[in-house]
């Protein structure tokens, strides 16, 4: 596999003209140099956010990332029965948001994985495209670091990737420490930022109510959303 491997469903503009053509990429992942340092950043993306962006943007600048991968869940076995958008249209919000950074990326590689999203199976894929020379590197929540261990397959983590914890707001990082056990937390670098408090679900509460999202998501995602109807039937 060479080169970039553009998605021919969503290249262009979709049916109803969103122009989405920019970074619109297949499950197949583009290369990078010999050695290439990557971010994933796993995610419903229900919708993306300023958070999302802030936070790829300090961990690809504090760890020397050439790129940050946006992988859209497909089935997270998590979240299973909670209503979500369709994939397509978290697909395309993802591509809107990540336009203007030529270090973001998202890969349909998900979404096109039939069967449960487990985040082990998206690393031993990205990780089967890059090579053992790659340093991979998964940006999670330090609330969501905390369950690594009841992850599917955890004990397989540490041999392939590291793992980015984020702050988030009233979570004290030293629970890490204290719980995890050892080579699952030996696998983890803390990123050094301020916690955001930003959320998907209160950008969905404030679009039911009628409030503005402006700032709390990219322009052209909240363009996104006020065209397709999102989130207006109180889901």
């Amino acid at each position: 596999m060479t080169g970039r491997q553009e998605d021919e469903k969503t290249r262009g503009q979709k049916e109803d003209g969103t122009d989405v053509s920019h970074k619109s990429y297949s499950s197949h992942i583009s290369h990078s140099p010999l050695h290439p340092r990557l971010g994933i950043m796993g995610g419903t993306f229900d919708p993306l956010h300023t958070a999302h962006l802030i936070t790829a943007e300090h961990a690809r600048e504090s760890f020397k990332l050439d790129r940050v991968l946006f992988v859209p869940s497909g089935q997270p076995p998590h979240k299973e029965g909670f209503p979500l958008s369709s994939a397509e249209d978290r697909y395309a919000m993802a591509l809107l948001g990540t336009a203007d950074n030529p270090s973001f990326e998202v890969s349909r590689i998900e979404l096109d994985r039939p069967g449960p999203s487990y985040s082990i199976d998206t690393i031993r894929q990205i990780r089967g495209t890059y090579g053992l020379d790659a340093s991979i590197y998964f940006i999670v929540g330090a609330d969501e670091a905390l369950s690594l261990p009841d992850w599917h397959d955890a004990d397989s983590l540490p041999g392939l990737a590291r793992f980015i914890a984020v702050p988030r707001p009233g979570f004290d990082l030293d629970k890490l420490k204290s719980t995890l056990p050892g080579r699952l937390m030996a696998a983890i670098d803390m990123l050094d930022m301020l916690p955001m408090d930003i959320s998907a679900t209160e950008i969905r509460e404030r679009l039911v109510a009628g409030r503005s999202i402006r700032y709390l998501t990219p322009s052209t995602v909240a363009a996104y959303i006020i065209k397709h109807g999102l989130y207006l039937g109180g889901e």
